[in-house]
């Protein structure tokens, strides 16, 4: 990919016009200073991705001549994160790190332990989430933002891994006194992966179990304890080299 992304809902066939205006046209020519000439990369965010040339420039939209396009091909297996909320100066940088190290899918979760409370406020939270994830994934240079799901409870959760496992995936519950490595789990036939990521105070004994009883293996993710906001992104690096993703 070229060095700058940027999203447009619908991506024209080569050899049409793009017009980038929004949010997303301001900051490409006010912020970024793109002039006539330069080449721009487009993308859906949902895979497509095209490379572009600026044949327009004005103070807030850049109008584009689409060269080609493709679809990108995903990472397998897609990996979700179960992320539970932490404290509010950490909580986009989690959605950050997790995005840049290639999430599929983040689920917010309200676990027992968590210092934040979403309650009355949960879809400012999951807004502000998505534009965390938007960014990243620009900043990333990525062809698929991941998807940010409303946030949801232990029970729902839970569901989630006896999905997961039905459907053959593996779902580890990253805890610091879990019994299994998170490299010996069966990560490389896996059709996806759910990755859960406790507060800062860590799994409590019924969210474990309750885990445990769905499907999910309670792994030590490594020799130290990580900051609930850098978790998922050490994992997503792990799983990096310990499956086809990279």
């Amino acid at each position: 990919m070229a060095a700058t992304v940027f999203y447009l809902d619908d991506v024209p066939q080569p050899g049409g016009v793009a017009v980038l205006d929004g949010p997303e046209g301001r900051h490409a020519a006010t912020v970024r200073r793109i002039r006539v000439g330069e080449p721009i990369t487009l993308s859906d965010g949902r895979g497509v991705v095209a490379e572009s040339e600026v044949v327009a420039a004005q103070k807030d939209r850049l109008e584009l001549a689409v060269l080609d396009r493709r679809i990108a091909v995903p990472a397998a297996p897609p990996v979700t994160v179960v992320q539970a909320l932490p404290k509010s100066d950490r909580s986009e940088l989690a959605v950050e790190l997790m995005t840049e190290a290639g999430a599929d899918l983040i689920v917010p979760w309200q676990a027992a332990r968590c210092i934040a409370n979403w309650e009355g406020k949960a879809a400012k939270g999951v807004e502000k989430w998505r534009a965390a994830a938007r960014a990243a994934a620009r900043q990333s240079r990525r062809a698929y933002i991941p998807e940010v799901t409303q946030v949801r409870r232990t029970r729902e959760v839970a569901e989630l891994v006896r999905a997961t496992v039905a459907d053959g995936g593996v779902v580890a519950a990253l805890h610091e006194s879990g019994a299994g490595r998170f490299a010996a789990l069966p990560f490389g036939t896996a059709a996806r992966v759910v990755l859960i990521v406790g507060p800062e105070g860590g799994l409590d004994d019924a969210e474990v179990a309750t885990f445990a009883e769905a499907g999910a293996t309670a792994a030590l993710l490594g020799p130290t304890v990580l900051r609930t906001s850098t978790a998922a992104a050490v994992a997503l690096g792990a799983l990096g080299a310990l499956t086809s993703r990279w």
